[in-house]
């Protein structure tokens, strides 16, 4: 198993236990791809939830330019959302989990069709 597989077990298994839901392996497995090497670098693979300029990049980067949504209110509400789904106590947000919450909170699976 590779390091890129070993890293999707990880995030499926947070996904059960810290989020408890199912994953979809094959949205996750496009999730974790579309991270590209930041999944790989011990800083850039999580999101700091409690640091303002972190969730602006995440709405910015991920929200607005990866699945092309309207920038509003709508967006943070959902990222929170995703942090307390996630945990705001949990120390490890990882970077393709919270994006596979956000994807699927959207319903913008299509995206990585």
């Amino acid at each position: 198993m590779g390091k890129r597989d070993e890293l999707i077990a990880k995030y499926a298994e947070d996904l059960r236990s810290k989020c408890g839901m199912e994953p979809d392996m094959d949205l996750l497995t496009k999730v974790t791809i579309g991270c590209g090497p930041a999944i790989y670098d011990a800083d850039a693979s999580t999101v700091a939830g409690s640091q303002a300029s972190e969730l602006e990049t995440v709405k910015n980067n991920f929200l607005i330019k990866k699945l092309g949504l309207s920038d509003g209110p709508a967006l943070m509400d959902a990222i929170n959302s995703a942090i307390d789904t996630y945990g705001k106590s949990e120390r490890n947000k990882y970077r393709a989990v919270i994006y596979y919450l956000l994807t699927k909170h959207f319903g913008k699976e299509s995206v990585y069709g």
